[in-house]
């Protein structure tokens, strides 16, 4: 099902709708900051398997996944003094932060250094969806692993609708995925470029 959702200013009665899906066990479609994202409560671990069976992701690269907000993060990650002025700086926006994790994730979205990937996106629909949830929400490319990435959220329906439980239109998106930062060890280290300006990592070291 694919449902329109105002990028700027969501409609309320459709992030109920979203977050009724999810807490059903749902899996979603929806907008980032960067590109289109397709997840599930992290605490959904069959919703967790099948969005692996869904981009044909090797089990052993966990996902990443949203919260609300940087006190949200301090539930499910060690944030040093470090870590917190970067993020306070560059949150909300595209960057996916690597920390350690707390005890609170679930084994199957940790690496076997036990951090986590952790985003909060500039995008009023993905983050009223956390909110109302709750929850963070797992957030990985809305692709095949390996393949393109969609901007249009009708050729994800397309390709992807019936597997999934809802496919939310917020809008066309750019191409490249959040820049990958880790900040384990209070030290900065890119591991992905993307979306995400990195100039300012000079600086801070």
């Amino acid at each position: 099902m694919l449902l329109s959702v105002n990028p700027e200013n969501p409609q309320q009665r459709h992030i109920k709708h979203i977050v009724d899906s999810l807490k059903q066990g749902g899996i979603i479609i929806y907008p980032t900051d960067t590109i289109y994202g397709i997840g599930c409560d992290i605490f959904n671990k069959k919703g967790v398997k099948k969005i692996y069976q869904i981009k044909q992701r090797d089990p052993r690269k966990p996902f990443s996944f949203i919260c609300a907000d940087l006190s949200d993060v301090a539930n499910y990650a060690q944030v040093s003094n470090f870590a917190f002025k970067i993020m306070k700086r560059h949150l909300p926006g595209p960057y996916t932060f690597v920390l350690e994790a707390s005890r609170v994730v679930p084994d199957l979205l940790t690496t076997k250094q036990k951090t986590v990937g952790i985003r909060i996106p500039d995008n009023p629909i993905a983050l009223a969806i956390v909110r109302e949830l709750g929850h963070p929400l797992i957030t990985t490319s809305a692709n095949i692993s390996g393949e393109d990435t969609y901007t249009y959220a009708d050729e994800l329906d397309a390709s992807f609708g019936r597997m999934v439980d809802l496919v939310v239109d917020g809008g066309v998106l750019v191409e490249k995925p959040s820049t990958l930062i880790s900040l384990v060890g209070d030290s900065v280290e890119v591991l992905r470029e993307g979306s995400g300006d990195t100039s300012w990592i000079e600086e801070s070291d």
